[in-house]
């Protein structure tokens, strides 16, 4: 049987005056107790053994227990305290030592401190409570807190240590002014939580450690919403991240898998995979991130998988000896480029769909960069594909509509086509430029406005066994040193000449009923010139183009003309 303690600070027949009185007679007749508090404001310090329960008769917040310095309650045994306010400094406001504690519908205050601390191999459960300015320990120990409000932690809110298991669920974790909840050597579970306004990662996970989140919602942090780090692991699935500079982070070994989830307006990145950070991404959202949508870099490699990317900068971007594979991604309405692979990076993208971009692949870097991509469609365009520097992209069953500029290789860039179409260009379906190579076999130019093939500078194209429709420009134009074969090709159209020719070309078996035109190009008249710094540079009339990429100046050259009829 449970023995029952009344405690009023008035005291009064069969009451104790304080509640240390009633815990010692507890103690001594060392049956399970039950003390029951009435309101007011004790000045104490509690130490409580045994199975006790502490209750606040009249409701939460009616009981006031502090001390100006040090500990307040010390438990060892199975204490349940109920209702009351404890307030300390200096020290860990509430310890379980030993055994189990449960606190329900408390309220603990801690400026710059330890709020409540669960040593090893004990078990903590905090429950419809709130905690101002300390934080929550869970070393080594077992925990559960439900339905809490956690605010202003002058540290971590929630920590998670040597080897402790907890879960959080249904709280809410505000103005932390460093992690909302940080779990290291250890095992969190958050689920259903809500947390706001933390100076670093709102929820982080290192030093090998587990964290699974479900259905959360991250708002306004000053760094990462999610973070991943030192070989960490776990999942988030269904979070909403919004207003983070970064949405989710993993690096230096971790290997989460993110499901279902929304980074919104994150001021950096949505997505954010570094410092040889792994991890798979599934079925997530990023919108309206202010610089990369999905970023990786300095040896990251993500795994993403049918993933949407709306609004932006830059969707995919692939650095610094990065890799990635990207699978049925959907990329909308950037401003700058879709995917984008740099210095010695590689990405791998298939299935992927781009639509309203300025750009749809860049590549560049000395470290040879190389971008392999399968089945991706390009929709509304500057330039589908441009390659610069010395990258090297594989395009396969590649589609361009409705752009300028299709594929284009530059500087000393490489771009292999493979069963790809363009449609619906206005300057050129495939370019190479500077000394840049481009080798396509079964291509397929429809509608160019200008050329289906337009090499300058001294680029080189190698295409064969393709077919280039309603060029109005030309089938193929070479100018400058540019040079190339066209083998098994056809050009079809009813206007325009199948080749501008400028001698340096090598044609094999081409088959077209459009006349061919070898031109000694000598001068250009002063025709409109068109510029984009991250596109191409095109001067004069389609049949006598130059263009270049990357280029702050553009320099009209005088030539003087003349034709040669070819046969």
């Amino acid at each position: 049987m449970v023995a029952r303690y009344v405690v009023s600070p008035h005291g009064g027949r069969r009451t104790y005056s304080d509640i240390t009185s009633a815990l010692h007679a507890a103690a001594a007749r060392g049956r399970p107790a039950l003390i029951e508090i009435r309101p007011g404001h004790y000045d104490e310090a509690l130490t409580v053994r045994g199975e006790v329960r502490l209750t606040a008769v009249e409701g939460p917040g009616s009981v006031v227990v502090s001390r100006l310095r040090g500990a307040v309650l010390d438990t060892f045994g199975a204490v349940h305290v109920q209702g009351l306010a404890l307030t300390g400094r200096d020290a860990d406001v509430v310890t379980c030592h030993t055994g189990a504690l449960t606190l329900e519908h408390v309220e603990i205050r801690a400026p710059g401190a330890v709020a409540v601390h669960a040593g090893p191999h004990t078990s903590l459960t905090l429950r419809d409570s709130v905690v101002l300015h300390g934080r929550t320990v869970f070393t080594g120990s077992a925990g559960l807190v439900e339905r809490c409000r956690f605010t202003d932690a002058a540290d971590n809110a929630i920590a998670v240590i040597e080897g402790a298991r907890a879960a959080v669920r249904d709280s809410r974790i505000e103005g932390s002014r460093i992690h909302g909840l940080r779990v290291s050597e250890a095992r969190a579970e958050v689920t259903g939580c809500e947390v706001t306004g933390t100076g670093n990662a709102a929820l982080a996970a290192d030093s090998r450690a587990e964290l699974a989140v479900t259905e959360c919602a991250i708002t306004a942090v000053q760094a990462e919403g999610i973070m991943f780090a030192e070989q960490s692991r776990g999942s988030v699935d269904r979070a909403r991240v919004t207003d983070a500079l970064h949405g989710v982070v993993t690096k230096s070994g971790a290997a989460p898998v993110v499901r279902g989830s929304v980074f919104a307006a994150c001021r950096d990145t949505g997505i954010n995979v570094q410092a040889q950070g792994l991890g798979r991404f599934e079925d997530c959202e990023v919108l309206d991130a202010r610089n990369v949508a999905v970023f990786s870099t300095r040896g990251g490699a993500p795994e993403v998988r049918d993933c949407r990317v709306v609004r932006g900068n830059v969707g995919i971007a692939v650095t610094d000896g990065a890799r990635g594979r990207f699978t049925r991604v959907r990329i909308e309405d950037l401003t700058n480029s879709a995917l984008r692979v740099l210095d010695g990076s590689a990405g791998v993208f298939e299935d992927v769909r781009v639509e309203r971009c300025t750009l749809g692949l860049d590549t560049n870097g000395d470290g040879g960069a190389t971008a392999d991509l399968t089945g991706v469609v390009f929709r509304d365009f500057e330039t589908a594909v441009t390659a610069l520097g010395r990258s090297r992209v594989t395009l396969r069953n590649v589609t361009a509509e409705r752009g300028v500029v299709g594929f284009g290789a530059g500087e000393e860039a490489w771009v292999l086509v493979h069963d790809s179409t363009v449609t619906a260009v206005s300057i050129s379906g495939a370019a190479a430029f500077g000394k840049g190579r481009l080798l396509a076999r079964n291509l397929t130019v429809n509608g160019s406005a200008g050329t289906g093939l337009t090499g300058s500078e001294s680029g080189y194209l190698d295409v064969a066994d393709s077919e280039f429709t309603d060029c109005a420009g030309a089938g193929a134009a070479f100018a400058d040193q540019s040079s190339g074969r066209l083998v098994d090709c056809s050009v079809n159209g009813a206007e325009g000449p199948a080749v501008l020719h400028n001698g340096r070309v090598e044609l094999v078996s081409l088959q077209t009923s459009l006349p061919v035109v070898r031109k000694a190009v000598r001068t250009v008249d002063q025709t409109p010139t068109v510029v984009n710094h991250i596109g191409p540079v095109f001067h004069g009339d389609v049949h006598g183009s130059q263009f270049a990429w990357n280029n702050d100046r553009v320099t009209q050259h005088q030539r003087t003309e003349g034709d040669d009829a070819s046969p």
